[in-house]
């Protein structure tokens, strides 16, 4: 028989996932679209009282805590640096209005999608994640939670509760591109974003860059990142090559085919990099 809870404390929450499976339910957006057709059997952990779980701050360290329940109209308004520009503007373009009203960080992420908008913005953030079961509490890099289409590193009595970005990334300028069949309420074909820390003498002195919808999971060109690394911004752009993008393993599909998906992820990499330098 199926079920329905939504306690109010993290305690109970984690108690009910070691006593058996369920299905945890957030922002639902993605929850009741995939039951359209068909309604599974299933416990249905509703987790939008806990406290723990909500809103943005900074700790003491100057991390940057996103709540697993904060969502993206909250990301959007809040107070945040230069280089989380890049992460506002991916979440306004998670679905409509309405969605980024109810759809919440930690789901965007635990639903894995390799066209997820939240994943490439927070690779370029060097994002970590924060899981808590009745054992204790682990972190995660975002790239090694994520491990591909709808797969995570989440064991089933664990609870994603937060992202954390570092301090030492909440420097320098960011940015966020995507292509997609059309301008507003479209799956990606191709993301990518960027995060840039530049010199009193005009050289690189931080850069991160993540491609999303081009692999079963969003990646970082870390390659290419150590390729920039003490060049002049302004050359950035013209340093990419197509040996920087043979990670990526782009797919044919109803949206583009795979030699399109590559050279546009190029494209926009290089735009992405122009952008950063004259920020």
């Amino acid at each position: 028989m199926g079920s329905y809870t939504r306690p109010g404390r993290l305690e109970d929450a984690l108690t009910a996932l070691r006593e058996r499976p369920c299905t945890v339910l957030a922002g639902g957006t993605d929850h009741f679209p995939a039951r359209v057709t068909h309604t599974p059997d299933e416990a249905i952990l509703d987790i939008t009282a806990l406290p723990e779980l909500a809103g943005i701050r900074r700790d003491p360290d100057g991390a940057l805590v996103i709540g697993a329940t904060a969502t993206w109209s909250q990301v959007v308004a809040a107070a945040l640096p230069p280089a989380c520009d890049g992460l506002k503007a991916a979440a306004r373009e998670v679905g409509g209005v309405q969605i980024q009203n109810r759809g919440t960080v930690g789901g965007n992420l635990c639903n894995a999608s390799p066209a997820a908008d939240g994943v490439p913005a927070l690779l370029s953030l060097d994002a970590e994640v924060e899981l808590a079961s009745l054992d204790g509490v682990r972190r995660l890099p975002l790239d090694r939670f994520v491990l591909g289409n709808r797969r995570t590193d989440r064991r089933p009595d664990e609870l994603l509760t937060a992202i954390r970005i570092p301090a030492t990334a909440l420097d320098g300028r960011s940015r966020f591109l995507k292509l997609g069949a059309r301008r507003y309420l479209v799956i990606s074909i191709v993301m990518v974003a960027g995060t840039m820390t530049v010199a009193q003498d005009g050289t690189i002195a931080a850069v991160r860059l993540a491609v999303g919808a081009c692999s079963a999971a969003a990646v970082r060109l870390r390659e290419l990142e150590a390729a920039l690394l003490g060049l002049a911004a302004r050359d950035a752009a013209g340093t990419v090559g197509a040996a920087h993008l043979a990670g990526l393993q782009p797919i044919d599909d109803v949206r583009a085919d795979a030699g399109y998906r590559r050279e546009a992820a190029g494209v926009l990499v290089r735009r992405c990099l122009s952008e950063l330098a004259a920020a």
